[in-house]
């Protein structure tokens, strides 16, 4: 009896643990068992691996082989075990020597021909396996630059079978040709930050309010609602959001790689995300691809791949009603569990949701023509497709008008671009870093209310306007504790250590949609 032990990594959502591959070759009939939980995807690497193997330069046992994946308690999926089964066959043989695998996790999968093919999922199998104690890793050799971004661990890259057996075994290379990278196309649309870095909001003629409701959505990390008719300047505004947005920090970097990297849609040639994504999904699309799942392997959606970014839901009210119902918890929470019969997965989804909406089904209801023909009843129920409970967990709402024609013709004079905004929200983070050091958060709108009214509470002036709101029931609690929010970050951008009555009451003009006063402008244009 022959048997021998290799190591691999098994992902449960960004989480991941060790997996031992044991193989044992045995007397009995010629068979392969492939046992420890597995799905029919694992099943499968039994006829991979034996071509591979065989193409290799040695011969797959002619007796029963029983390849076990510990502990047989944990479901077991995805085809990147195959490296690590070959490996441990070429052991059972004794054809490896075993402590050139001891401290080593395997991951790939192989081609018939003993190829290495690009997998998904490397740099949170690479983290999980240095959390659990390898001194060294073995990847698709397209796969090193995602690998390599996680400290503490020796990295390999390899293009085949046959060059890892040799160099665990001291033999020569052989110079195998090189392994394209994992072409997939990803089933919603998703933008780098950087790729509207060129988009200026500059370009938006009038809109005034609305630029400085996105400033402020900026600078505190606010949900934002737009309501108007086609052609207003919805999709332009939130198009123009990420590039306000200060770039990610290596730690956001590393979490929101990981989670395109378990997606299969991290570029190859970039695989350390640095700007914050944007995702801009159809209304058709599905509640799996917003929210995650899938048949055999669990995906993050579009709701984990906008972490540390901008999830923009254009012409929201057309989206399904059980899509934006799941935006409920995640806007709470900052993460998404999907749960299936097998598993349960969870993925992190602190974005930044922007809504946009006409006000109307034709959309017609406050242009300019005023040729609207629905009913009050239409209007209502294409209202209603947003439900309170998500309209109340969106902290800005802004209603946008039609400009005249003097300002369409001759733009914004005098508009401030995206850029010099920009360094505006930088210093407003800064300021909101320096107050929450200490604390588990970052931004002024991940701070919890009680937390909020403890540790921060405003000035005495600006909590009697909330108090007066809240008797008056024009307020619930949520709602009021997402005003001092909002107050926070009007006086970070002003410079203001505390808020006053002045910040309360502009938080409460961006919350109700009304028009922004001079003060709340003049706070804007000196930011």
């Amino acid at each position: 009896m022959m048997a021998a032990a290799t190591h691999s990594v098994t992902l449960d959502g960004l989480s991941g643990r060790p997996i031992e591959v044991e193989v044992d070759i045995g007397g009995g009939l010629p068979q392969t068992v492939l046992v420890g939980l597995v799905d029919t995807m694992v099943n499968e690497a039994r006829d991979r691996c034996r071509s591979a193997v065989a193409n290799s330069g040695t011969t797959w046992p002619d007796q029963r082989v029983t390849i076990n994946l510990a502990p047989s308690t944990l479901p077991k999926s995805g085809s990147h075990y195959d490296l690590a089964i070959a490996l441990g066959v070429f052991a059972a043989k004794s054809l490896i020597p075993a402590e050139q695998l001891a401290g080593a996790a395997f991951l790939g999968e192989l081609a018939l021909d003993g190829r290495l093919r690009a997998i998904r999922g490397v740099l949170p199998a690479t983290l999980a396996a240095a959390e659990a104690g390898f001194d060294r890793v073995f990847v698709p050799e397209v796969n090193v630059p995602e690998a390599e971004l996680v400290r503490g661990i020796s990295v390999v890259g390899v293009r085949s079978l046959r060059q890892t057996v040799a160099l665990l075994t001291g033999q020569e290379q052989p110079d195998d040709p090189p392994v394209p990278p994992l072409d997939d196309v990803p089933s919603i649309s998703w933008t780098s930050g950087d790729r509207l870095a060129h988009l200026d909001l500059a370009d938006i003629s009038g809109q005034e309010d609305s630029r400085m409701a996105l400033l402020v959505a900026a600078a505190g990390g606010h949900h934002l609602l737009m309501t108007g008719p086609p052609g207003i300047g919805k999709t332009m505004l939130a198009q123009r959001l990420p590039g306000l947005l200060p770039d990610l920090t290596h730690e956001q970097s590393l979490s929101v790689s990981a989670v395109h990297s378990v997606a299969g849609v991290l570029p190859s040639d970039a695989p350390l995300l640095t700007r914050p994504p944007f995702l801009d999904p159809h209304h058709t699309a599905s509640a799996v691809s917003i929210v995650g799942g899938g048949s055999r392997v669990i995906r993050p959606g579009a709701l984990s791949l906008a972490h540390h970014g901008v999830l923009f839901l254009d012409e929201a009210p057309e989206f399904a009603s059980n899509v934006l119902e799941a935006l409920r918890q995640p806007l709470e929470s900052g993460h998404v569990v999907v749960s299936r019969a097998a598993m349960t997965a969870a993925f992190p989804a602190r974005f930044q949701l922007v809504l946009a909406a006409n006000p109307c089904p034709c959309g017609l209801s406050s242009a300019v023509s005023d040729q609207c023909r629905c009913t009050p009843l239409m209007r209502r129920r294409y209202a209603d497709r947003l439900s309170g409970p998500i309209r109340d967990r969106i902290d800005i709402h802004r209603s946008l008008t039609a400009i005249t024609r003097p300002e369409l013709v001759s733009g914004m004079t005098g508009a401030r671009s995206t850029s010099e905004l920009a360094g505006a929200v930088v210093e407003a983070r800064e300021r909101q870093l320096w107050r929450l050091t200490g604390s588990p958060w970052r931004t002024n709108s991940e701070v919890p209310g009680v937390e909020l009214r403890k540790h921060w509470p405003v000035h005495d002036a600006g909590r009697a306007l909330v108090d007066h709101q809240l008797r008056a029931n024009k307020l619930n609690a949520r709602s009021a504790d997402r005003i001092l929010r909002l107050a926070w970050t009007i006086a970070d951008l002003s410079g203001r250590d505390v808020p006053g009555a002045d910040e309360v009451d502009a938080a409460l003009s961006l919350r109700r949609g009304t028009a922004l006063g001079g003060a709340m402008r003049d706070m804007v244009q000196a930011s």
